[in-house]
């Protein structure tokens, strides 16, 4: 099998936060999100194994953990962006990758 691209739609099909800058080694902090903006992202995660998808509780951390529904838990770093598409799903997108030349990451 060969591999295959994959993208967006469209630029503004996620909603995203950007954890807090600061040492690269230890993890993210959203403390400087608005409480409405982090909860607005934290609410929109999905559980994509049970019907209905319902929210996934506390599916972020203020101290820069990301469970991801039935997968797993990321820790987000200073500068990494977190995003949620249309379907509930969250994106752990790397500071690097956001500041990476000409990557194909936009943001606001």
């Amino acid at each position: 099998m060969a591999t295959k691209t994959l993208g967006t739609n469209a630029t503004t099909t996620l909603a995203a936060i950007s954890a807090a800058t600061g040492s690269r080694d230890a993890p993210g902090n959203f403390g400087e999100i608005s409480p409405a903006d982090f909860a607005t992202i934290q609410e929109r995660i999905l559980n994509d194994k049970i019907n209905g998808f319902p929210k996934y509780p506390g599916a972020l951390s203020k101290e820069g953990l990301l469970y991801v529904p039935n997968r797993g838990v990321l820790q987000v770093l200073p500068g990494d962006w977190v995003g949620v598409d249309a379907s509930g799903w969250p994106i752990l997108v790397s500071a690097h990758a956001i500041a990476f030349g000409s990557t194909s990451w936009t943001h606001s």
